[in-house]
């Protein structure tokens, strides 16, 4: 077996006559392009010609794609919008973390005009998001809470204890009994982390 090459998608790898078409790959114009970034892989099976194929790095970076379910960690909020780093990918854990926006009308899907940011999340919340798009110059991720699975799904309280939810829009504090609002998310059993 021959060192891995890496090669990113669409990559033209080679023509049709000197391999074959493997998994990862597609043909075009009698060429074989990547479809898919990884590490090139050539094998000679049976066949004249050998099988090209690109195979996924398991260690490559996930990134964050649009409509993807994301876990991530409140670093600050202001009146418009929370920032927040995003952690997981649904439930593979990132390398390194991304920067997200979650914008004050993403962060409930009705009555967007009386969502108020610090009723919503608190620094060092943990929360669920959907990417809806990639961003802008500053590489931020947009995120949206605006579905009910979606929202604040680890908080502590200010005497630091984890924080119970007891409506949609507030957790409670198991040892002061203390209410804060919070923009809680009904979170379904698979996004739960055993």
């Amino acid at each position: 077996r021959q060192p891995l090459t890496p090669c990113v998608a669409g990559e033209r790898l080679c023509s049709t006559e000197e391999a074959t078409a493997g998994s990862g790959t597609y043909t075009r114009h009698g060429f074989i392009f990547s479809s898919l970034a990884g590490c090139l892989e050539r094998r000679n099976e049976d066949s004249e010609l050998p099988v090209v194929s690109v195979v996924r790095d398991s260690e490559s970076q996930l990134l964050p794609n649009v409509g993807a379910v994301v876990t991530c960690k409140v670093c600050s909020i202001n009146s418009r919008f929370a920032k927040v780093h995003i952690l997981y990918v649904g439930s593979t854990p990132l390398k390194s973390t991304f920067r997200g926006t979650i914008r004050r009308e993403d962060i409930r899907a009705t009555e967007k005009d009386k969502v108020e940011v610090y009723k919503s999340f608190r620094p060092s919340d943990i929360v669920l998001a959907k990417v809806i798009s990639l961003g802008d110059a500053q590489s931020n991720y947009l995120l949206s809470t605006a579905e009910n699975e979606l929202g604040v799904v680890v908080a502590r309280s200010e005497a630091g204890v984890q924080m119970v939810p007891i409506s949609w829009c507030e957790m409670q504090c198991p040892r002061t009994h203390t209410k804060e609002f919070r923009k809680v998310a009904r979170v379904q059993p698979r996004f739960l982390q055993t």
